[in-house]
């Protein structure tokens, strides 16, 4: 397997389990502060990293504008419609919506870059949006309101159907363009040599200014929360994996990778919760759950044969 490939898979599960310590935070902490706390530690754990690998050195002017505006819809628009998507239409549909990441990428990064798949490759994509759909597609006792697959403890009443609203749908429809486009926004910095690490340094920190100016928003300042130190060290622990290290590898696998299929293995998320949900939680998650993943895992086969 090429080396983009392999980075966008090892993305993928770095944000499986950063969503292993968000599950803890479900119904504690708001979700713009969780917001809040995460792009934070992000902006300062990479840009920390930059410091380290001196990374500042590989950053020309029109880098940092592309990777502002890639941060600006992949992180600001991207994550602010993704959490409006959870309230509208509940997190199975919104994970559903977020699936369209990969067409999106797949038609921009053709667009803009003339860059195309073989049919091996495209059997493979549309295998592990197949294995993702039916893996996030299973019916749960309890859905968290962040991971749509993470088995929390059973409860005696039935889960609530996830609202189908056309605010919903929309709100999700463009969260997946967002992050497509933040993809596509950041590939042509990260081919000329950007280090990973500052780039996502830049991405974040123009997203550290848009969700702290969001308290200006008097219904945002009332939902702010008490500061609890537990709650905040497992936001700080989750954003190391997820959007600090996970998204560098992501904007790594950019270097050389096609984006329509960095953008499809990264999305592999839901497939690779299911054995830290299981180690986690003791509970097998259901034979559906796991024939979509094999289906995923097929895709990826095929993808690498390619």
């Amino acid at each position: 397997m090429f080396v983009s490939e392999a980075l966008a898979l090892a993305s993928a599960a770095c944000i499986a389990l950063s969503s292993m310590f968000i599950n803890e935070l479900n119904g504690r902490v708001p979700l713009m502060t969780l917001a809040r706390w995460q792009i934070t530690a992000a902006f300062l754990i990479t840009a920390f990293a930059a410091t380290l690998f001196g990374g500042w050195a590989t950053l020309g002017s029109w880098q940092v504008l592309a990777l502002a505006g890639s941060g600006l819809f992949g992180i600001a628009l991207a994550s602010t419609t993704y959490f409006a998507a959870i309230y509208s239409a509940g997190p199975r549909v919104t994970a559903l919506l977020f699936s369209l990441t990969s067409p999106f990428a797949l038609l921009m990064g053709y667009v803009a870059f003339g860059e195309t798949i073989n049919m091996t490759q495209g059997l493979g994509v549309v295998l592990i949006l197949a294995g993702i759909l039916i893996a996030i597609g299973v019916r749960r006792r309890r859905p968290a309101a962040m991971i749509p697959l993470s088995d929390g403890e059973p409860i005696e009443a039935p889960a609530p159907e996830d609202t189908l609203s056309l605010t919903g749908i929309a709100l999700g429809v463009i969260t997946a363009f967002g992050q497509a486009l933040g993809s596509l926004l950041a590939r042509p910095a990260m081919a000329s040599g950007v280090e990973p690490f500052t780039a996502m340094a830049v991405r974040s920190g123009l997203a550290v200014i848009f969700f702290w100016a969001l308290l200006a928003v008097p219904q945002i300042a009332r939902q702010a929360g008490k500061f609890h130190s537990r709650d905040f060290a497992l936001a700080v622990v989750s954003s190391f994996f997820g959007t600090a290290l996970g998204m560098a590898l992501l904007m790594g696998a950019l270097k050389t990778g096609n984006v329509g299929i960095v953008s499809t293995l990264s999305s592999m998320m839901p497939v690779m919760i299911l054995p830290m949900v299981w180690l986690r939680s003791g509970k097998m998650p259901q034979p559906a759950a796991w024939g979509g993943a094999a289906l995923a895992i097929a895709g990826i086969a095929l993808m690498s044969l390619a």
